[in-house]
């Protein structure tokens, strides 16, 4: 328990931070967009994107998550399920890593990780606003 309260306290931390120096581009956002829409207060609130979950715990923050344009994901995957396109390769979205809340950003959005062996794995996936 005691865990969950520091994890927590400590993604609080981090968006507070974040919000704090809005105008500067972040590591897991190289071209600034992220930043840009905080700027121009086109951003959903930080509450938002920090109670963002999938079934695997926590998104993170929106720095760490990856716009993906509409024609990068669909419903392609085996059995119909969702399916994302990074570093030029499609990869099956897990259904435990499926974001269920409605959409309030728009565009698809991505938590990818790299596991030990170097896999590029999905944290979370935040279907598109159309879909």
């Amino acid at each position: 328990m005691r865990g969950s309260v520091l994890i927590g306290a400590a993604i609080i931390l981090a968006m507070a931070l974040l919000f704090a120096v809005a105008g500067q581009s972040f590591a897991g956002d190289p071209t600034g967009y992220w930043a840009n829409l905080i700027a121009k207060g086109e951003a959903p609130p930080a509450a938002w994107w920090a109670g963002l979950a999938s079934g695997k715990g926590l998104c993170c923050s929106f720095a760490d998550g990856v716009r993906i344009d509409d024609v990068d994901w669909d419903t392609g995957g085996p059995a119909g399920e969702y399916r994302v396109r990074l570093h030029n390769a499609w990869f099956v979205v897990p259904e435990s890593a499926l974001v269920t809340e409605p959409n309030r950003f728009g565009p698809a959005v991505v938590w990818p990780y790299q596991n030990m062996d170097g896999n590029t794995q999905i944290r979370c996936f935040l279907p598109g606003a159309g879909a």
